[in-house]
C-alpha cells in the first residue's frame, strides 16, 4: 500500500472511530441496561376489531342481540364457562346448523391461569391501521397515512439496534399484503429503519397457492451470481431517478438470506406433502397464519416474532361470522402456545406469549343483519377504544387479573416498551423519546 493511501485510510478510520459509538461483539450499540425476563416474545395481534362485550366480558349475545345467554367463547385464553344454549360460534357439523359444533378446547389450562390478564386498556384509536401501528411502535402516530411505512421506530427497531438482534431472529407474520400490512416490519425513522426492520412474510400469499406457483421452483442464487444484477438494478434506479429507498430492503447477511431461501424451499416441499402441522381447524387465513408462524420458530427460534389475524373483521356485516372467528382466533393462538411448548423444547418454558386485539368495536350495532337476524357492529364510537391484554410466559404472575370495567390498566402503546422489557432493553427504547409520553412496561403496570 502506498504511504498516501495508507495515510488517508488511517485518517478516514480515525474520524469513524471517533463519529461513532463503541459497537459491542454482539452488534449493538450499548450494553443493555435491564435483565432479560425472557429469552423469547410471540405478539399475537388477534386483529380484526374484537368487541368488548364478547370477548373478556363473556356476554356473548347478552350485550349485543338481546338474547339472554352469555358465555366464554375464548375458552383457551380465559376462565368462564362456554355458552350452554344458542351455539353459533363453533363449526359447522355435517348435516347440522351453522356453527353448532364448538371447537374442543385445546390448553388443559387457560392462558389466563397461566399468566397475566389486562381486562380494561384503551386503544389509541379505533381504526384498524393506526391500530396496529400501535401495536407495532408504541406510539399512535395519528398523522399516519394507510401504504406508508410508520413514522416511529418498530418493536424490531428498537431490538435490533439496542439489543443486537439477527434480522432471522425478528419475525412479522402478516396475513395479507394489502393496504400497509406489509410495511409494518420497520418505518421510515432516519435513525433506525429497513436496516434494522424484521423479516416480514404475508403467510397466505407467501405459502397459499400463488406463492407455490411462483417461488416454489426458483433457483436459488448465490451471493456471487446476485451481484451483477443488484449493479443492474443500481443503474436501472439510477437511471429512471428513482430512489434508492423505496427499493431498500431488511439487512439480512448473506448466510441469513441463504438459510431463509433453504428453508423456503423446504416448506414448500413439506407443504406439498402435506408434511406440515397446522391447529385443528383451519378453516380461515388467521389459522393458516399461525401455523405458518410455527414453522418459523420451529427453524429459526426468533427472539421476537409477531403474527397478524383479522378474520373477525368481519364483524361489519355478519356477527355470527364474528362469533365464529373469535372461537377460531382463540384456538389457533391455544395451538400455538401449546406447539411451542410441546415442540420446540429451544422455546419451552422460555418464552412470553403477548396477545392483544388493535382495536374494539362500538357500542350499539349497525343496520345490517346476517343469517341469524343478528346485527353486526362497526368500530368508530368510545367502545371501540376498549380493549384488552394477555401475557404468559417466564416471570409473569400467574392468574391475576388487571383492572376490571371500571378501572381501565394499560394502554396498547404499552406493548412494545412491555417486549423490550422482556428483552433487556426498556430503558433505551423509552429514552429514544418516540414511544407515546403515556406508554410504559405492563410489569411496571402490576
Amino acid at each position: 500500500m502506498k504511504r498516501k493511501e495508507f495515510i488517508r485510510k488511517a485518517g478516514l478510520l480515525t474520524a469513524g472511530t471517533a463519529a461513532a459509538p463503541y459497537i459491542l461483539p454482539s452488534g449493538r450499540l450499548f450494553a443493555r441496561t435491564n435483565t432479560p425476563l425472557a429469552d423469547h416474545v410471540v405478539l399475537v395481534m388477534f386483529a380484526g376489531g374484537v368487541r368488548q362485550q364478547e370477548a373478556v366480558l363473556q356476554r356473548y349475545l347478552d350485550d349485543s342481540q338481546d338474547v339472554k345467554v352469555q358465555g366464554n367463547i375464548m375458552y383457551n385464553l380465559l376462565e368462564g364457562a362456554a355458552p350452554a344454549t344458542k351455539i353459533a360460534y363453533g363449526t359447522t357439523a355435517p348435516g347440522g346448523y351453522n356453527g353448532g359444533q364448538p371447537i374442543p378446547r385445546l390448553l388443559s389450562q387457560s392462558l389466563q391461569s397461566q399468566g397475566t390478564l389486562f381486562t380494561e386498556m384503551r386503544a389509541q384509536s379505533a381504526g384498524h391501521y393506526t391500530g396496529l401501528t400501535t401495536l407495532m411502535t408504541g406510539n399512535p402516530g395519528v398523522a399516519q397515512g394507510l401504504k406508508a411505512r410508520p413514522r416511529f421506530p418498530t418493536l424490531f427497531e428498537y431490538l435490533r439496534r439496542h439489543a443486537g438482534f439477527k434480522a432471522s431472529e425478528c419475525w412479522f407474520i402478516g396475513n395479507t399484503i394489502g393496504n400497509s400490512t406489509p410495511l409494518l416490519n420497520a418505518s421510515d425513522h432516519s435513525e433506525y429503519g429497513l436496516a434494522y426492520g424484521g423479516n416480514f412474510f404475508a403467510a397466505p400469499v407467501t405459502f397459499g397457492s400463488a406463492g407455490i406457483d411462483v417461488l416454489s421452483n426458483a433457483k436459488p442464487y448465490s451471493d456471487e451470481d446476485l451481484q451483477p444484477m443488484y449493479a443492474m438494478k443500481e443503474f436501472l434506479d439510477r437511471s429512471f431517478n428513482l430512489e434508492a429507498s423505496a427499493f431498500d430492503s431488511v439487512r439480512n447477511t448473506p448466510e441469513e438470506r441463504t438459510r431463509i431461501k433453504e428453508w423456503m424451499r423446504d416448506v414448500y416441499r413439506r407443504l406439498q406433502s402435506g408434511q406440515i402441522a397446522f391447529p385443528p381447524v383451519t378453516d380461515n387465513g388467521d389459522a393458516f397464519s399461525i401455523g405458518m408462524a410455527a414453522e418459523v420458530l420451529r427453524e429459526f427460534k426468533p427472539k421476537v416474532l409477531v403474527v397478524n389475524m383479522s378474520a373477525v373483521d368481519g364483524c361489519h356485516s355478519n356477527f355470527t361470522g364474528y362469533l365464529q372467528s373469535l372461537h377460531r382466533a382463540d384456538h389457533a393462538t391455544g395451538w400455538l402456545w401449546d406447539r411451542i411448548q410441546r415442540t420446540i423444547p429451544e422455546m419451552s418454558g422460555k418464552t412470553t406469549l403477548i396477545v392483544a386485539p388493535e382495536c374494539g368495536r362500538n357500542l350499539n350495532p349497525n343496520p345490517i343483519q346476517d343469517d341469524n337476524d343478528w346485527y353486526a357492529y362497526d368500530h368508530s364510537d368510545a367502545n371501540a377504544l376498549r380493549v384488552w391484554g394477555l401475557m404468559a410466559g417466564p416471570n409473569v404472575p400467574r392468574n391475576l387479573v388487571v383492572g376490571n370495567e371500571n378501572n381501565s390498566v394499560g394502554r396498547l402503546t404499552d406493548i412494545v416498551p412491555t417486549i423490550a422489557h422482556i428483552l433487556g432493553v426498556k430503558d433505551e427504547a423509552m429514552n429514544a423519546g418516540y414511544l407515546d409520553p403515556l406508554a410504559r412496561s405492563l410489569f411496571d403496570r402490576i
